[in-house]
């Protein structure tokens, strides 16, 4: 599943762009808005999981954006300096109001399961719970950015501001611990966390 567009093809018109409005062509940001807005607007929604407060969230990081625009000095790429605030922005709205879930907790059952799967997926989605529980928040968020929202390292390098060395080293854990958890689920369902 792919929540964010690839907007880096318009890192080099952003490079072009960014000064100008800088210099005062205020109208431009438009430009700015229709490239990113659609992919801050995922991002909310991978945080907050509702589009009213993804919308709100879009908004907010946008003004951030336009109000930061003269200290974006191209050390980076446009699109992961933007992220970074999107993502800062995020986190510091989530730590406010203490709500992080992981995806992991959305219900998998669905009604037409038999009561025997019904169970399997009820055990399977606590032993999750627990497991993703027993990790720090850093690596939670990798985790589901990894796993729930099928992201590269890269990307999350990106967004989080996380080194890839250390992303890697967050969901290799997390796989491990995963994969205790989730040890007697193995026979039952024919897989496993790999």
């Amino acid at each position: 599943m792919t929540l964010w567009n690839d907007v880096s093809h318009g890192d080099d018109e952003d490079s072009v762009i960014v000064p100008q409005i800088v210099a005062g062509q205020k109208e431009l940001f438009r430009i700015l808005i229709q490239r990113y807005q659609a992919a801050i607007h995922g991002m909310g929604m991978s945080f907050f999981r509702n589009a009213e407060d993804a919308s709100d969230f879009t908004q907010e990081v946008l003004l951030k954006v336009y109000r930061s625009l003269s200290q974006f000095e191209g050390r980076s790429r446009f699109s992961t300096w933007l992220y970074r605030i999107a993502y800062t922005t995020a986190v510091n709205s989530i730590n406010r109001k203490k709500e992080y879930q992981s995806l992991a907790e959305e219900e998998l059952i669905s009604p037409n399961d038999l009561p025997e799967v019904t169970l399997l997926k009820e055990a399977a989605r606590k032993a999750v719970l627990d497991a993703l529980e027993d990790l720090p928040e850093r690596y939670r968020i990798c985790v589901d950015l990894f796993f729930f929202y099928d992201r590269s390292y890269q990307e999350i390098e990106s967004i989080t501001g996380y080194p890839v060395n250390t992303i890697k080293s967050h969901v290799f854990r997390a796989k491990k611990l995963l994969r205790e958890k989730l040890a007697g689920f193995d026979s039952v369902e024919g897989g496993g966390v790999s």
